[in-house]
This record gives C-alpha cells, sequence and structure tokens, in this order.
C-alpha cells in the first residue's frame, strides 16, 4: 500500500513539474520554486479523502441563517442554464412569423432607401436599427430574464444581499494546489466533470440524429430556394436547441439533489462548534449549572419558610416529604406549599416536629405528589379521597389535643 501511494504521488508530482517549467520532475540547478508553486507540488493521496473529516453533527438553523445571509445556498446552475436556454427557444419557436415579418420589413426599409440616405448623417438610419433591434430581441430577452428569475425563486426563495459583492482580496492570491484539489481531486470536481461528459454527449448525440435524419435535404441545399433553405436550417436549429433544452433540464435534477446534499455536507459541524454555538445561545453550561443551583438553593429556603405553615407532612418516610396546606376559604383543595427529596426532605420532616406539624407516613401518596405537582399548586383530582381522608384524622388528632390541653 506504501509503495502504491508513493507511485500514485510520484506521478501525480511530475506532470504538475512539467507545467510549471521543471523537465524531467526536477527543478532547475539552483531554482527554488516559490511556496505557491510547492503547495501545488505537493499532492498527496489525502486529496481523495473527505474535505469535512471530523464534521459530523448536522447544521444548526443558526448556521443555515447566517449561511443565507451570506449567499450560500443550494442551487443548481444547471436547472437555470436549462430553463433559459427552453423558454427563449419556445418563445423563438411562437414569434418565429412576427420575426420574420419584422425582419423582411427591416430589409425592405434600407433597400428602398439605400440611395436616399447617409449612415453618417441622417439620423433616421440609427433610429430605424434600434427600433427594428428592440422589436426582435426584447421579448426574447425579457423571456430569458424572467425564466432566470423564476429558475433561482424556485430553488431558493427570494434573497437580496450584498455580502457576496463585497471584495476579497485573499481571493486575487493563486492557490494553484488548493485549486487543483477544487477542482480535480475533489467530489464536487469529479462530478461536474461527470456532468460535463454527459452534456456534451447529449448535444453531439442529438445533434447527430437531427442532421443524420435531414442529411438527404441538407445536402440538395444548394439546390433550393431561399425560402426553403432558411426553413430547413431554422426548423432544425429550434428542434435542436429545444430537445437539447429539454435533456438538459432532466439532467439537472439529480444535480440539483447533489448540490443539496453538497451543501448540507459543507454547513456540517463538528461537536466543538455546536458547543460554542450552544455557549453563544444558552451561555456556559458551569454558569447555567450554578445559576440553576443558586435557584434551587433559593426555591428550598422558602419551602423551608412555608413549611410551618403547612398542616400537614406526607413523607415517604426517608426519601421523600411533602407539605400540604389547606384553607377552606380561600383556597379550592389542599396546596403543596413545600416538597423536597433525600436532604431536604429530611429538612423538612425536622422543621415539622419542631413546630409540631403532623408528619404522616404514606409511600404511594408521597412519591406520586412529589411528582406530579410543583410548589404552589393544588393537588390533583385524583387524591381528593385520600388527602381529604389524611388532613380529617389530623384535624382530629388537634382537635383532641385542643381538648387535652384545655
Amino acid at each position: 500500500m506504501t509503495a502504491l501511494g508513493v507511485c500514485c504521488v510520484s506521478r501525480i508530482k511530475s506532470p504538475c513539474n512539467r507545467l510549471f517549467g521543471f523537465p524531467g520532475g526536477r527543478a532547475f540547478p539552483g531554482h527554488r520554486p516559490a511556496p505557491e508553486f510547492q503547495a501545488a507540488l505537493n499532492l498527496d493521496l489525502q486529496w481523495f479523502a473527505a474535505e469535512d473529516e471530523g464534521r459530523t453533527e448536522e447544521p444548526s438553523e443558526y448556521k443555515i441563517r447566517k449561511a443565507r445571509e451570506e449567499g450560500r445556498v443550494a442551487k443548481s446552475q444547471e436547472l437555470v442554464g436549462a430553463l433559459v436556454l427552453l423558454l427563449p427557444a419556445l418563445a423563438i419557436l411562437v414569434l418565429a412569423p412576427y420575426m420574420l415579418r419584422t425582419c423582411v420589413e427591416m430589409i425592405r426599409f434600407y433597400f428602398l432607401r439605400a440611395v436616399e440616405l447617409d449612415p453618417a448623417k441622417d439620423g433616421i438610419v440609427m433610429e430605424a436599427f434600434m427600433n427594428y433591434f428592440a422589436r426582435l430581441v426584447l421579448p426574447i430577452v425579457a423571456v430569458a430574464m424572467a425564466a432566470a428569475i423564476f429558475a433561482n425563486l424556485v430553488q431558493t426563495g427570494f434573497l437580496f444581499t450584498a455580502k457576496p459583492l463585497v471584495p476579497n482580496f485573499s481571493k486575487i492570491v493563486p492557490h494553484f494546489g488548493q485549486y487543483l484539489q477544487r477542482t480535480l481531486f475533489s467530489v464536487d470536481g469529479l462530478f461536474n466533470f461527470a456532468k460535463s461528459l454527459v452534456k456534451m454527449a447529449i448535444i453531439g448525440v442529438v445533434a447527430f440524429l437531427l442532421i443524420r435524419s435531414r442529411i438527404e435535404e441538407l445536402a440538395n441545399l444548394q439546390r433550393m430556394n431561399f425560402q426553403t433553405g432558411v426553413t430547413l436550417v431554422a426548423s432544425l436549429a429550434i428542434r435542436l436547441l429545444i430537445i437539447c433544452a429539454l435533456l438538459l433540464l432532466a439532467l439537472s435534477i439529480p444535480d440539483y439533489i447533489f448540490q443539496r446534499w453538497r451543501y448540507r455536507e459543507s454547513l456540517k459541524m463538528s461537536r466543538e462548534e455546536v458547543k460554542e454555538e450552544r455557549k453563544m445561545y444558552e451561555g456556559d453550561p458551569q454558569i447555567r449549572n450554578r445559576i440553576r443551583q443558586r435557584m434551587r438553593e433559593l426555591m428550598s429556603k422558602n419551602m423551608i419558610a412555608n413549611v410551618p405553615k403547612a398542616d400537614v407532612v406526607v413523607t415517604n418516610p426517608t426519601h421523600f416529604a411533602v407539605a400540604l396546606e389547606y384553607d377552606r376559604e380561600t383556597m379550592p383543595a389542599p396546596r403543596v406549599s413545600a416538597k423536597g427529596q433525600d436532604e431536604i426532605a429530611l429538612r423538612i420532616r425536622e422543621i415539622a416536629r419542631e413546630y409540631g406539624v403532623p408528619v404522616v407516613e404514606n409511600r404511594p401518596l408521597a412519591r406520586a405528589l412529589y411528582a406530579e405537582t410543583e410548589v404552589g399548586e393544588v393537588i390533583p383530582l385524583g387524591y381528593y379521597e385520600v388527602v381529604a381522608a389524611i388532613l380529617a384524622k389530623v384535624m382530629a388528632l388537634n382537635e383532641k389535643r385542643r381538648r387535652m390541653s384545655a
């Protein structure tokens, strides 16, 4: 494998050396090539590897939006070219009688005044030319512009940005190595090369078949009158344009799919880029964790302050504790005033015993209330009956203690 790689690299280097004036693959004595030429010569097999190695994450919405703002979108130039060729060709086919009449009128106008007008002095000559030129060309140009705009809108939607027009002087310096890598030894380069071959094959085959189908008439073209000859050649030309345009339009569909895939691949992100973007939008994870910890501490302090006001504390008994408060006049149902797990649950139980709040052990109820309710919310409807029974026992116990103390 190593010998094969050395052989391939040497074969790549040799043509490049001859291209830049180094016969036999060696530099002239005493000559040292510039860094740009050295970069072009140092080709290796890594150029055939993945271009975006390490970029495994799908692009985020922010990166896609930013690329769109910079004018980077997925677009097939083949689709634009095919429509710009097809629609004007159809327009020429439809407007052919009108264009022929206009040409005949223009020729008649100049022939009838050939001895009367002086092109250097009479402005009517240029005025008439511009008039006929506009009548012949403007309809086709308008159709071509509409086709180009439509083809771009279909692919990218409405997009206007001036960022691609900003001068980038770094692109002026030639980098032969990067250029060769991008145009020859890359997925895009190989695909474009294959696409060019297919396009040339399409045009060549269609032209060959059309000409062969009318070869006898073309061979006798010199015997035909002017109108018949022009009609024959024009019909062949317009058929060639329309058929090639339709075939190139079909070719643009896989090209558009490929361009969309390459666009997504070019925007893929590494894991480090994903982390940096999350930091930019959400902040540093350490800071967020610290904020969450501080919020939990504040919530714990507030909950601890609500425990003495509770009517009962339902426990697991060791892992969960939920303090319930109920006032018939102001509350539609019992409300969770505090809840906690592990250390916080232990602290809730200690404060409840310190202030004389009844502590009731009910493992299923404590787990359910801890999982399904938040502090400040009333208990779900399905637990009304169980909680009502606990509160009834607690109220009866409190009433009994009040009587005994009296």
